[in-house]
């Protein structure tokens, strides 16, 4: 998505250990309009799949899956990184590696927001090692729903996450591909 890359390079930030900061439009600061041609085009490549729900993780996912939302019409479930009083214990489980943050946290959904009559679709902002998306599609396979597949934003490919995902045979749609990065010379993408 010729946008998205437009953006990452005008207002993405290349730091040190490989981050990729994209926070005054993606994950911190929301450019609405963004989002929506973001949610447009993820639903246009997915038009052909049965979905009856999007899986994504808090937080910076909830902002793309509602842009999706939009135009399919499916409800969004989020994995919880917290655990809250109000919360069912009946919960589907599954550990998350944070790339940026260095972390481990268990992530959880209520049990009674998937199951094995849900066609899922996985959405989020980044693919780096794919952490995140093994918790999300572990937590879909418990559930006994199909996976459609996993929709998103910014890939670095160079670190096999989506390749990883493709070796599952989970079908990955990445918007923006990045080949390499750094701070000298900048983001180079897949075409």
């Amino acid at each position: 998505m010729q946008e998205l890359k437009d953006r990452i390079i005008k207002d993405g930030e290349i730091y040190p250990g490989d981050v990729l900061k994209v926070s005054s439009f993606l994950n911190h600061q929301l450019d609405t309009e963004l989002l929506d041609h973001i949610g447009r085009e993820i639903a246009d490549i997915f038009s052909k799949s049965k979905i009856t729900k999007l899986l994504t993780i808090e937080a910076s996912g909830i902002a793309i899956a509602m842009g999706v939302s939009r135009y399919i019409n499916v409800p969004i479930v989020f994995a919880k990184k917290n655990k809250n009083k109000n919360m069912s214990q009946d919960v589907y489980t599954a550990e998350v590696v944070s790339f940026t943050k260095g972390t481990s946290t268990q992530v959880s959904v209520e049990k009674r927001f998937l199951s094995k009559e849900d066609s899922v679709l996985i959405v989020d902002d980044f693919l780096a090692k794919g952490s995140a998306l093994n918790a999300l599609t572990t937590i879909v396979k418990e559930s006994g729903a199909d996976l459609v597949g996993c929709a998103i934003a910014i890939e670095k490919v160079y670190q096999g996450g989506g390749a990883e995902m493709a070796q599952k045979g989970i079908r990955v749609e990445s918007l923006a591909k990045i080949k390499s990065m750094s701070v000298e010379d900048g983001i180079v993408f897949e075409d």
